[in-house]
């Protein structure tokens, strides 16, 4: 049964937005969860009203959606969850085209391409939101990471034994400065459709990259609201000086 949380009665919101966690069991083993945590409390930093949702198999998409969120799993995970995404495809290649944000973070990214290919040759079929094909290695791809992105410098770390391949005009989510990325021989890490963005970084990646957490809250109001949006008083330093601190140890 999926499950609900928020902040209550609060007149002096700005507004709701709707954050919506998708597999939060069986796609969530590698601390991504930190990331609906991070954008909750930044929404409320910022004025807003978060509301989580967290969607499990078995259960219909929420339409009303505001800003959408999946994690990381193991190849076990990810067949369990198969069906229940083909299920809800349409639901969710609706909203994005409709301009929804979402974070979809390395097993998630895979099935958020057009097909994962296990190590053992067992094909998962993606939903095809953004063009790339995903293939199971032995061989895992393990460490911190640094990217140019448009959003600045950002930092994660990876650990994924899928390689992932661009289709033709598909947009990366960054340029690797340091680390694998998408298969350690091009460059690029994750990818970006529309306001659609997969990655392989863990971390969580958001708490440590405000810049980009914030962007993603920016496209959620203002799709949500229809109305700017307008930012709180944030302290960013610890997480400024963790990644200035990385990118430092990595990049010089």
């Amino acid at each position: 049964m999926s499950t609900s949380s928020a902040t209550s009665g609060d007149a002096t919101s700005k507004g709701r937005i709707k954050i919506v966690h998708i597999y939060p069991r069986e796609m969530s083993i590698y601390g991504d969860l930190g990331n609906t945590r991070c954008l909750a409390s930044r929404l409320r930093w910022h004025g807003y009203e978060p509301v989580i949702h967290q969607h499990h198999p078995g259960n219909d998409f929420p339409t009303d959606a505001h800003l959408v969120l999946g994690g990381g799993g193991q190849d076990s995970g990810q067949a369990r969850v198969e069906d229940d995404l083909a299920h809800n495809a349409d639901v969710l290649r609706s909203l994005a085209a409709d301009g929804a944000p979402m974070l979809m973070i390395c097993g998630m990214y895979q099935l958020f391409g057009n097909a994962f290919i296990t190590v053992e040759g067992e094909r998962l079929p993606g939903i095809a939101i953004l063009d790339v094909t995903t293939q199971g290695n032995a061989k895992r791809m393990v460490g911190p990471v640094v990217l140019e992105t448009a959003f600045g410098d950002v930092v994660g770390y990876e650990n994924h034994s899928g390689s992932t391949k661009l289709g033709p005009g598909q947009q990366p989510f960054g340029r690797v400065k340091s680390g694998m990325g998408n298969n350690g021989t091009d460059g690029t890490e994750g990818a970006v459709t529309g306001n659609v963005f997969g990655s392989y970084l863990h971390g969580p990646v958001l708490p440590a990259n405000p810049a980009l957490a914030d962007a993603l809250i920016k496209l959620a109001v203002e799709r949500a609201l229809g109305e700017p949006f307008v930012l709180g008083r944030i302290d960013d330093e610890l997480a400024d000086r963790a990644r200035t601190r990385q990118i430092h140890r990595l990049v010089g």
